[in-house]
């Protein structure tokens, strides 16, 4: 005669329970509202890193396209310059100039990191300002030079 094999403990909750403690419950307030927190300035120099990634990323289509029209014959080369000496559109490369300079010293940062130097938060919080002092003040240089 063949029996069920009996569990090893004697109680379900036994079974089912986990390994870990369970931690106790906190009634912390929750804030949802993102514009609120104030985060770090690490945090906003890699928030800042992946906008402007992306930005550059999507704008990628439209800079090839004006390079390309640039280059196509003499007529569109004269508009793509009419274009780019208005001063809504050196904005836009100001922007440009921005995010790609912002991009590359904060990616330069995060390179650093990855290999462990200036991970302690004093270097952190120093790297992250030079990364915006820097980008910034070449972004400045760039528009004194485009107007």
């Amino acid at each position: 005669m063949l029996h069920a094999p009996k569990p090893l403990a004697k109680n379900r909750e036994n079974i089912m329970a986990s390994p870990y403690p369970k931690a106790p419950k906190r009634n912390r307030p929750k804030n949802l509202n993102l514009l609120t927190i104030r985060l770090p300035i690490p945090a906003l120099v890699s928030i800042m890193h992946r906008v402007s990634g992306a930005f550059l990323f999507m704008l990628l289509p439209v800079l090839l396209w004006v390079l390309h029209q640039s280059l196509a014959n003499d007529e569109s080369y004269q508009l793509a310059q009419a274009v780019l000496h208005h001063p809504l559109a050196k904005l836009i490369c100001l922007a440009v100039t921005w995010a790609y300079l912002h991009h590359a010293f904060a990616g330069i940062r995060h390179l650093a990191l990855d290999a462990h130097y200036g991970i302690r938060l004093n270097y952190a919080r120093a790297t992250s300002r030079a990364v915006l002092i820097v980008s910034g003040l070449l972004t400045l240089r760039m528009g004194i030079w485009l107007w």
